[in-house]
């Protein structure tokens, strides 16, 4: 598959993005949703800040605390020393005691908007576009994807709290003001990306449950009359038992109509971490129904950018855009930075191995 990384890429990294709190460190910018709208490209940046600790023996964690009704940040120290934790993943504190789980993360992160007119050279919002402001979110707002249809915008976004990671509803027509329209699905569940039409009358939105028991994390699909609220929800696609996508899946990009069916970039990644980005083909009446995918990635870690970073060997997208054959794919690299590359429409077709 020939990918063209644009040179300017990585396009945002941290030192581009000045901290919105005080005494904070911007440490990723990186999982964009993507839009087109008045004919500039528009990055809704994941942002994420961490506390600055002077003491490396001290880990501080950033939440957003609403005991008091408003929402007010609120940094926990605690010291490496502390036998309840585990710190040994610079991204979370989770209790040694793994029933328990994570305890906390050590950044916060929000959304953020980049705009472009030529879809390489970013100037980005001073203040955060979306901030955490519910109980449901006091860990952060994270990974937005971005589906259009007719005027409206919708935003899915993931909501974070030490209850667990829900998805996040969120509509706008201007970027400037928006409606927030409350949780679309409830914890575990991540990587919504909801279809830019209704099909058959109904509309349909990829998801990635994550069973704490029975069951792995892969790809389910739902279908919803107003978009509120989703049932009917559907098995779609599956790990492999080897390979570069035997660790997890979820859906990438939101999905975009072709002549021979949906297209859905997903990302993947093995049991060593490494995350690459895969092609879905799904029937265009049906789209619970699998029609083709990529047998390889369409899109893997090669670039120093993409190997090495906050965490390395990472590529996920959560927005594309189609433009002809051209297919623009705005994607997080090492969980630290944006960048962006374009493949071709029909030899990511070719590609396709059908079912």
């Amino acid at each position: 598959m020939n990918v063209y990384r644009f040179p300017e890429n990585p396009l945002i990294t941290p030192k581009d993005v000045k901290p919105f709190h005080d005494h904070h460190e911007v440490i990723g910018v990186f999982n964009a949703g993507v839009a087109k709208y008045n004919g500039e490209f528009l990055l809704l940046l994941r942002v994420a800040e961490r506390p600055i600790s002077q003491d490396t023996q001290l880990v501080k964690a950033p939440v957003i605390d609403f005991s008091n009704g408003e929402g007010k940040l609120k940094v926990i120290e605690l010291h490496k020393q502390d036998a309840r934790f585990d710190f040994s993943d610079p991204r979370v504190i989770a209790y040694k005691d793994s029933a328990r789980g994570v305890a906390y993360l050590t950044s916060i992160s929000y959304i953020r908007i980049a705009r472009s007119k030529d879809g390489r050279h970013f100037t980005i919002d001073d203040k955060p576009f979306i901030y955490p402001e519910t109980k449901r979110e006091a860990w952060g707002v994270e990974d937005p994807r971005v589906t259009q249809i007719g005027d409206t915008y919708y935003i899915q976004y993931s909501a974070v709290s030490a209850e667990g990671i829900g998805v996040g509803l969120i509509s706008t027509k201007d970027f400037v003001t928006y409606e927030r329209l409350g949780l679309m699905l409830h914890p575990e569940n991540k990587d919504v990306a909801i279809f830019p039409e209704k099909i058959n009358g109904k509309y349909y939105a990829l998801h990635r449950p994550v069973p704490k028991g029975i069951g792995r994390p892969e790809i389910w699909i739902a279908e919803s009359d107003n978009l509120l609220y989703w049932g009917n929800h559907q098995y779609l696609l599956g790990l492999s038992e080897e390979g570069w996508d035997n660790g997890r899946i979820g859906g990438g990009a939101v999905p975009f109509k072709t002549d021979k069916g949906w297209l859905e970039i997903y990302h993947a990644a093995d049991r060593y971490d490494r995350y690459c980005l895969g092609a879905l083909l799904l029937d265009l009446n049906d789209p619970t129904k699998i029609l083709a995918k990529t047998e390889d990635p369409i899109l893997e870690p090669q670039a120093d950018y993409e190997k090495n970073g906050f965490f390395g060997n990472v590529v996920f997208t959560c927005g594309a855009l189609l433009e002809g054959d051209k297919v623009i794919i705005y994607y997080g690299a090492a969980d630290e930075a944006i960048a962006g590359a374009e493949l071709s429409l029909n030899e990511m077709m070719e590609k396709l191995v059908y079912m």
